[in-house]
This record gives C-alpha cells, sequence and structure tokens, in this order.
C-alpha cells in the first residue's frame, strides 16, 4: 500500500513537471517570434507598415503557435480580418483571412487554446434573418488546413449586437452587447460554460458597468482580472480609456479602476488583448495596434 502512494505521488509529480515544461515550451516559442524591437514601458505600433498602416487598424489576435497574427482593418466601408504569418523570420504581407465572407463584415477575432477562432460578423444567422446586427461566431481548424462552417453559439447572441468576446480558460464567454436591461448603452457581459453549452448571459453589474458606454472585454485566463473600455468617465484621460477590475474570493468584481496614463491618452484606446504567454498587452488606438509589456499593469 505504501508503495502505490509512493507511485501515485511520483506520477503526479512526473505529470506536473511535464505540464509545467510544455507551457515553459510554449512560452518559449511564442516568446521568439515577438518582432523586435519589444516594448516595455511605453507602447509601441505592432509591426509597423504590415499590421499598423495608414488604415484603420485594430485588434489582436496569434495562433497558438504565434507564427500567424489576425487584426482588423477597415476596408471599402466594411470590416475585415486579415491575417499575417512569420516564414523564416519575417512575418509577410497581410492577407484577408481565408475564412472571409466580403459580403459580410468580419472583426473582433479571438483564438482559443484548442485552436477555435471566435469573431463577430453581420451575417444573418438564420435563412430570412433581415436584422442588421452583429453578432458572436466561432470556426475550429480542420486536420486539412481549413476552417469549419461558421457556427452560432446558442444561448450568447440576442436581437442586439454583441461583439468582442473573449474567453477564459473554463470556457466563460465575456462579451459587449446592447441588449435591453444595460445600465448604459453598451454594456459587459458573461455566458458562463455549463455542462458543454452556454447559458442566459450575466451583466457584470455596477463594478464594472455604468451608465456609460462599456466594451471590449478582455477576461485573464484565470478570471482574475478583467480589462475593458469605458467611455468618457469623470477620471478619463480621453473618450474613450481602458480600465480594470479584479476579482474577489467569493466572486465579485472590485469596482473598476483607470488603467493610468501608462496605457491610456488623450484619444480612444480599446480592443484590448493578452498574449497567450501573458507578457505583453496588446491594445488599438489612433488607428493602430499596439502593445507593451504586461509588467507594468498597475496591480
Amino acid at each position: 500500500m505504501v508503495l502505490d502512494k509512493s507511485m501515485k505521488n511520483l506520477f503526479l509529480i512526473a505529470l506536473t513537471m511535464l505540464m509545467m515544461q510544455c507551457v515553459r515550451d510554449q512560452r518559449r516559442q511564442i516568446s521568439g517570434n515577438y518582432p523586435q524591437p519589444l516594448p516595455d514601458s511605453i507602447a509601441l505600433p505592432f509591426l509597423p507598415g504590415i499590421v499598423s498602416s495608414d488604415s484603420l487598424d485594430f485588434n489582436a489576435a496569434f495562433s497558438s503557435d504565434g507564427e500567424r497574427f489576425y487584426f482588423s482593418r477597415s476596408s471599402h466601408g466594411k470590416w475585415m480580418i486579415y491575417m499575417t504569418e512569420l516564414r523564416e523570420g519575417s512575418w509577410g504581407k497581410p492577407v484577408l483571412a481565408p475564412f472571409t465572407e466580403t459580403e459580410y463584415s468580419q472583426a473582433d477575432p479571438f483564438i482559443s487554446r484548442d485552436g477555435t477562432l471566435y469573431y463577430i460578423s453581420n451575417r444573418p444567422r438564420y435563412a430570412g434573418d433581415t436584422i442588421p446586427d452583429y453578432d458572436i461566431w466561432f470556426i475550429r481548424p480542420q486536420p486539412d488546413g481549413s476552417w469549419s462552417k461558421p457556427e452560432n453559439p446558442e444561448g450568447v447572441n440576442s436581437d442586439s449586437t454583441e461583439y468582442y468576446m473573449s474567453r477564459a480558460a473554463n470556457g466563460n464567454l465575456y462579451f459587449a452587447s446592447n441588449r435591453s436591461g444595460t445600465l448604459g448603452s453598451h454594456d459587459i457581459y458573461v455566458s458562463r460554460h455549463v455542462d458543454g453549452g452556454y447559458i442566459t448571459p450575466e451583466n457584470l453589474g455596477p463594478a464594472i458597468n455604468s451608465a456609460q458606454m462599456e466594451h471590449d472585454p478582455m477576461i485573464s485566463p484565470d478570471e482574475q482580472y478583467l480589462i475593458f473600455t469605458s467611455v468618457d468617465r469623470a477620471d478619463s484621460y480621453g473618450s474613450g480609456d481602458l480600465y480594470y477590475s479584479q476579482r474577489s474570493s467569493d466572486g465579485t468584481w472590485s469596482p473598476a479602476k483607470n488603467m493610468g496614463s501608462k496605457f491610456n491618452t488623450k484619444t480612444y484606446e480599446y480592443c484590448a488583448y493578452l498574449t497567450p504567454d501573458g507578457q505583453y498587452l496588446f491594445y488599438s488606438t489612433n488607428y493602430d495596434v499596439k502593445w507593451i509589456s504586461a509588467r507594468h499593469f498597475p496591480w
């Protein structure tokens, strides 16, 4: 019996060490793909001339291997998702993402740990759908390199607009919506992942949402903190700033605080995104995609 327990403990230790090594390997792989120069306390445009160009560029999402970067660009009156690939040490000219439907707008890409890609689109939810709103959709990578057909996550979308989702490690989806019941014009919601599906979205309440406009939530994988955009608050540096809230042990959220002058300017900051290795925060401002070291988070 003692031997059985010892063997079990050794197995658990070995498994833990293997998982830690896999995480370290993934972090090294992604970190090795970042272009130079790396930002520290001052936010820098990401891939100038490739991602941050002379157009309206926003959003950020790395593939799990760090070799593809997805972002959104305003083009001919629509939003389109573009992709740049790392080949032989260089990031290439961006091209439309292979799942693009040019008759509709698509934006706000987010890639979960299993490779599922979420985004928003104004494509109809069903035949005969004439409501001109945006919904959250997802697609899955296929063995042949293609993508599955777009699917609409049941229980998440409404007849109002849903956009900019972020997924926690447990599957919970955080997103913004102007559906009925908001505290302001747009609020942040969570739809919890229960028994393989999503339940009715919950408003995150007055600690996060206000009579102003809140949108573009970025949830940490462990749901311990949330970064989002709020518009025209009394402590704002500009029209829209990045704010944060931390989650307590009882599941409640602390009153939101401004991220400070390292992150916010007199212009509009939005589309916060944390890299898979947790080292950098990406966000959009002044028509560009920028990044800054996560070491300078105010908490």
